[in-house]
């Protein structure tokens, strides 16, 4: 039974990580369509319909987890298993690689016909970041490490209230359009500088996927620079990878110091009613009903009365 329980959990998962594809079909039509069928916003508005279906899909199975990274900040707030984060975050990064694939199919043609017949990760028609994120050139690695960790913990620092009993928690129906909306803020004002990849699944799931589909090596060890000349080996896969799992942690560890410490205890809840116990006496019926009533007095009707008679004679 646990066995088919996890079994189940990470299936729903594998099929909610797999949704991603509409933020990476979002990205193939804007690139190949040389932003003629799609623009900045259409893209990032993909992704952020692509999580809130995920969510919707999986929140009864298994809490709509689809972030590694927020996976990480639960077992570390307590509120998830440390033995659940491996199998998630697997489970996660499968989902990505094959929406992936699903995506590299359906626009096959279209990847084929802009890259000239190559897949390559820099140039003017490179393909590879309709999959995965990458630097944006004269960008430092030290700020798109700064730039993951702010992302990750901004994330963290939105979505942690949406459940906090104490901090007026919203409505649970509301919670996957309330977590788009925030993936879809963070990616409009924060992916410039990288790609905005906030999620390690999100981005290593792709690179894998490009890197046996035919992009190679390069997806994890290329970025071109005009300083170079030449390829630069900077191995940047690794910042969407750990970054997010820094940020998310404090993320956590902000809203905890400064927010949720200083909330309200939540009142014990008072329903005004008594639990009733059992008793090994037979008491007779009159008493008995005799407590149920109102004014803790009951009437016995008069023999006699049609039914009718005897339920108004009762007070």
């Amino acid at each position: 039974m646990v066995l088919d329980t996890v079994f189940k959990i990470l299936t729903v998962k594998h099929l909610a990580s797999l949704l991603q594809l509409f933020g990476c079909s979002g990205a193939a039509q804007v690139k190949t369509g040389r932003d003629m069928k799609g623009q900045f916003l259409s893209a990032n508005l993909s992704f952020a319909v692509g999580v809130m279906s995920a969510m919707y899909l999986c929140m009864g199975v298994s809490g709509a987890h689809l972030n590694p990274a927020v996976s990480l900040s639960f077992c570390v707030l307590g509120d998830l298993p440390w033995k659940k984060l491996l199998p998630y975050s697997l489970s996660q990064v499968l989902g990505a690689y094959l929406a992936s694939a699903v995506v590299f199919v359906m626009y096959y043609d279209a990847i084929m016909n802009y890259g000239g017949g190559v897949l390559t990760v820099f140039g003017p028609n490179e393909t590879a970041s309709i999959f995965a994120t990458y630097p944006t050139e004269g960008v430092s690695l030290q700020t798109n490490i700064f730039d993951q960790v702010v992302g990750t913990a901004t994330l963290l620092l939105c979505i942690l209230p949406l459940n906090d009993k104490r901090n007026r928690p919203a409505p649970e129906a509301l919670l996957p359009p309330i977590v788009a909306t925030v993936v879809l803020g963070i990616a409009m004002s924060m992916s410039s500088n990288c790609g905005g990849a906030i999620n390690p699944a999100r981005d290593l799931g792709p690179r894998l996927f490009t890197l046996t589909a035919g992009w190679g090596v390069e997806v994890f060890t290329f970025k071109w620079s005009k300083s170079c000349q030449t390829k630069c080996f900077d191995y940047f896969f690794w910042v969407p990878l750990v970054a997010p799992l820094v940020g998310a942690v404090l993320g956590s560890f902000f809203y905890q110091v400064f927010i949720q410490w200083h909330l309200p205890e939540l009142e014990p809840e008072n329903n005004g009613q008594t639990q009733l116990t059992e008793s090994t006496d037979e008491e007779p019926l009159e008493e008995k009903e005799a407590q149920g009533s109102p004014s803790g007095i009951c009437k016995k009707a008069p023999e006699g009365l049609s039914d009718h008679e005897k339920q108004n004679s009762l007070v």
